[in-house]
């Protein structure tokens, strides 16, 4: 059931989407809504679901993209994005019957917490290849893959597949956290009204 409790993370999940894909198809993308979605990560002990993000600013972008999720003029756009989402929830499932890869993605990012506070930037090139590793080496094995599109020159670029993978994780972060608030895939099919009224209350101003 749609709840203001999960519409935060679901609006993590599709800032995650949208991030990767503003990176796959021109290089480049928010920096703010980026370390919040990174931060999100490192975050494992955060008292409220809105701490997970820094505050809820951290989401707005999400929120904003919540609203507006089935303009038709961006359909192709949000199409792609609601592949990337739909595509980590279900991995999330089969993620879920794999304990001994749940320890190296934990392994994973407290390495990255560490490195976070050795560089003191959560998001310095070497954190975000640690945390790019540990998709590459986890997630990234279920089947089926994540396929992102975009321009090979970007794609193929190491530093920003490596924020895109790190992005996937902040998604899978976010998708837990929404489906131990009480989110399910079947509300994004009959409670998309509900998900967008949400959102619009929820958002900052």
């Amino acid at each position: 059931m749609a709840s203001r409790e999960n519409i935060i993370p679901l609006a993590g999940m599709f800032q995650a989407g949208y991030l990767i894909y503003e990176l796959a198809h021109s290089g480049r993308t928010n920096e703010d809504a980026y370390k919040a979605s990174i931060n999100s990560i490192l975050l494992t002990d955060a008292e409220t679901t809105e701490s997970v993000y820094g505050d809820i600013y951290g989401v707005k972008m999400g929120l904003d993209l919540l609203c507006n999720i089935f303009d038709k003029s961006n359909k192709a756009r949000d199409m792609e994005i609601a592949r990337y989402v739909l595509g980590i929830i279900h991995l999330e499932k089969k993620l879920r019957k794999q304990k001994d890869m749940d320890n190296r993605i934990v392994s994973g990012i407290e390495l990255a917490k560490t490195q976070a506070s050795t560089f003191e930037s959560t998001t310095h090139e070497n954190v975000i290849a640690n945390l790019a590793d540990t998709y590459a080496e986890t997630i990234s094995t279920i089947q089926p893959k994540i396929m992102v599109a975009g321009d090979p020159d970007y794609l193929t670029n190491t530093v920003t597949a490596n924020k895109i993978r790190a992005l996937l994780m902040a998604l899978m972060r976010s998708t837990v956290l929404w489906l131990q608030k009480g989110g399910s895939r079947w509300d994004l099919i009959f409670q998309r009204k509900k998900i967008i009224d949400l959102a619009k209350t929820t958002r900052p101003i």
